[in-house]
């Protein structure tokens, strides 16, 4: 060893000292690679999970990259035999020339800790909408939706974002906790329509969508009351009305997955058409005008009087 210190100092002019240190480095690396390699191939034997998988391979890393730094580091800085005082001024030296990334770095330990997203969840934060594909020590990865899509479906786009932005930004987690969403779909009736019958009909047609949901829902808010103060009274679809100015509003209001969110709406619409159109006493309302003669129509009671010098065919008025 001493013969090939001195050759290699011949030819590359690399010092003994040196050479000790290059080498101590490399095995140190490789050890560590090594390492997680091995672990790596043992997790992929034993499980198929995707996400188990994922989880393994992302921890790996995250504890041997640190631990190899900070092996090398001992190496290459002996002065530094205080280990609080080299992250002391490592530290120091990144928050004032890296304030960005200190901030990324400080959003991914929150991340870590706090969990108010993990892989596979679907998130707003700020003005991005996706589900989570990946999570990094400066960023996490998105798969968009929404934006120029319908119904939060997916518009194929990755978004990289900073993770300082969920120290910044509100993070809304579309399945944390209770895991489902409520969904409302509006029908506009005319007022000569036979309101109750369609309601009825609604009624039918969003249990028999969402009904079986609710078994599960309520399971689901019993574990999530252990950690947020979450409380339905009712979980069951249900349709509620109201009056708007072009007739009367049924609106159906069900728990849904949030990724079955459109696939379940686009059925319950086609379920309301095929229902609707057997019954010739409901109809959609729409925006229109129409001349109304308060003398001739509307009920017997609330009729406008006609005045002897009055013609009838004046007394009309439009809406």
């Amino acid at each position: 060893m001493s013969s090939l210190s001195q050759w290699l100092y011949q030819v590359t002019g690399i010092n003994p000292a040196l050479q000790s240190d290059l080498l101590a480095s490399v095995i140190t690396i490789l050890v560590l690679w090594l390492i997680r390699k091995i672990i790596i191939r043992i997790v992929w034997q034993k499980t198929e999970a995707v996400q188990l998988r994922y989880r393994w391979q992302k921890t790996s890393t995250y504890i041997i990259v640190p631990l190899g730094i900070l092996l090398v580091g001992r190496i290459w800085l002996a002065g530094f035999q205080s280990l609080a005082t080299f992250l002391g001024l490592v530290t120091a030296g990144l928050a004032i020339a890296l304030q960005d990334i200190v901030k990324s770095f400080a959003g991914w330990g929150f991340i870590l800790w706090r969990r108010p997203f993990s892989v596979g969840d679907r998130i707003q934060i700020g003005n991005y909408s996706g589900d989570v594909i990946d999570v990094r020590i400066f960023k996490f990865t998105m798969m968009e939706i929404g934006n120029w899509v319908d119904a939060d479906q997916s518009t194929g786009r990755i978004i990289h974002l900073p993770n300082s932005l969920v120290l910044t930004d509100s993070i809304a987690n579309y399945g944390q906790g209770f895991q489902f969403i409520w969904d409302e779909i509006p029908v506009l009736l005319t007022f000569e329509s036979d309101w109750e019958k369609g309601k009825a009909i609604l009624q039918d047609i969003a249990t028999r969508h969402a009904a079986h949901l609710s078994g599960a829902a309520e399971k689901r808010l019993k574990e999530a009351s252990k950690r947020y103060m979450i409380f339905y009274k009712t979980l069951t679809p249900t349709v509620y009305t109201s009056v708007q100015d072009s007739g009367v509003l049924l609106t159906m209001r069900y728990l849904i997955d949030p990724r079955n969110r459109r696939g379940c709406a686009q059925s319950i619409w086609e379920d309301i058409l095929r229902e609707f159109a057997k019954w010739d006493s409901i109809d959609f309302a729409y925006p229109t005008q129409r001349f109304y003669n308060n003398v001739f129509e509307g009920k017997e009671g609330a009729r406008a009087k006609i005045h002897p010098q009055q013609n009838p065919g004046n007394s009309g008025s439009s809406a």
